[in-house]
């Protein structure tokens, strides 16, 4: 696999039972930032992906440090996706990812503070220190998970969109997964009920190409994920996932679509995760030249050589957005060294209700 394998900068959308394409194409457009403000949109955009790395790239020094414990998966490579998707959805919308989640927290507005105290353990953190980092969890941003299940967030999406649908709400579930949820079979039922009920669901698959070790190509016989669910008559394309921007331009499109009513829709986002699966996994089953390959289109570095190019980034501003990244995650991580544990009094709070459905827990 490269890093040109079927990419597409500019989506082209594949119809589901008579969605209209062009209108949809158009409303994108208009809802792109423009003008003078694009330029501090794009800088925005190179500021949120550089958090994300910085803040994984100290996570694996903690955890190498055995300052942080359990599980890490990292997103690192594939900040765009984050980054661009959230730009798409507002304060009412919700979203379900997945053990990968770092990235999608830090994007929807979960402070950096926060996440790392989760990383801890600490009862600062967005879970109480009770789910760690692959159960990111923060309701104030309706951001539902973090969940460790391959696939096991697309129901409890398709039952959040089904309620704001029986409520005439109009807000979107975006759904992360990965392309090994696409052979599971929560992906299959919830693609079909959610085309079937009309459901206002994103559904945004992170394809890095690989199911943890196993490639792609050796797992499922249709590799072209967008065709595989437009087979559910849901509106689905592919996007260059490494681009900031063309992420952006899809998802807006599609967030756009499903609040006008036209029901759920699949975005398939190509990228790449440059480091392994997990900490624990030793990464043997992809070459060097292959993530080497990969790297050359770095989301980060796309964005800012084009804002470089545009006259917006120089040497002292890129000095300057690294300094102001690296305080708050140095604040993040001095905050959540002092956190406290949580009290041993409440480890039952949160674990079993009442008979009578009342209170937070049975000894809370």
């Amino acid at each position: 696999m490269t890093p040109t394998r079927k990419s597409a900068g500019s989506p082209p959308p594949r119809k589901g039972r008579g969605r209209t394409d062009q209108s949809h194409e158009a409303k994108a457009s208009a809802a792109q930032p423009g003008g003078g403000e694009a330029g501090k949109h794009r800088m925005l955009l190179l500021h949120e992906m550089l958090r994300i790395r910085r803040f994984e790239e100290r996570c694996v020094e903690l955890y190498s440090a055995a300052e942080i414990r359990g599980f890490v998966h990292l997103c690192i490579g594939e900040e765009a996706v984050a980054v661009g998707v959230a730009q798409a959805l507002t304060e009412d919308d919700a979203i379900v990812s997945t053990y990968r989640d770092h990235g999608h927290a830090l994007a929807r507005g979960t402070p950096a503070e926060s996440v790392m105290a989760e990383m801890y353990g600490r009862a600062t953190g967005c879970s109480r220190g009770r789910g760690g980092s692959m159960h990111l969890f923060d309701t104030s941003r309706r951001f539902y998970g973090g969940n460790a299940i391959v696939g096991g967030g697309l129901p409890l999406a398709a039952g959040l969109a089904l309620a704001d649908r029986m409520t005439g709400r109009p807000r979107v579930t975006c759904c992360f997964f990965g392309d090994g949820a696409v052979a599971e079979g929560e992906f299959h039922e919830t693609a079909n009920l959610a085309a079937l009920w009309e459901l206002p669901l994103l559904l945004v698959c992170e394809n890095n190409l690989y199911a943890m070790g196993t490639a792609l190509d050796r797992a499922q016989a249709e590799t072209d994920l967008a065709l595989r669910a437009s087979g559910y008559g849901m509106a689905a394309w592919s996007a260059d996932g490494m681009d900031v921007l063309a992420v952006e331009h899809a998802a807006r499109m599609a967030a756009e679509s499903i609040r006008a009513g036209s029901g759920p829709h699949f975005l398939e986002l190509r990228t790449y995760r440059f480091r392994a699966h997990s900490m624990y996994d030793p990464d043997r089953y992809r070459s060097k030249e292959e993530i080497a390959r990969w790297k050359e289109r770095d989301p980060i570095d796309l964005l800012a050589g084009r804002l470089r190019a545009d006259g917006r980034l120089t040497d002292e501003g890129w000095t300057d957005l690294e300094r102001a990244v690296a305080a708050e995650l140095d604040a993040a991580v001095a905050a959540a060294r002092e956190a406290p544990a949580e009290p041993v009094g409440d480890l039952l709070r949160f674990v079993t209700t009442p008979s009578n459905g009342a209170g937070e827990g049975a000894s809370g």
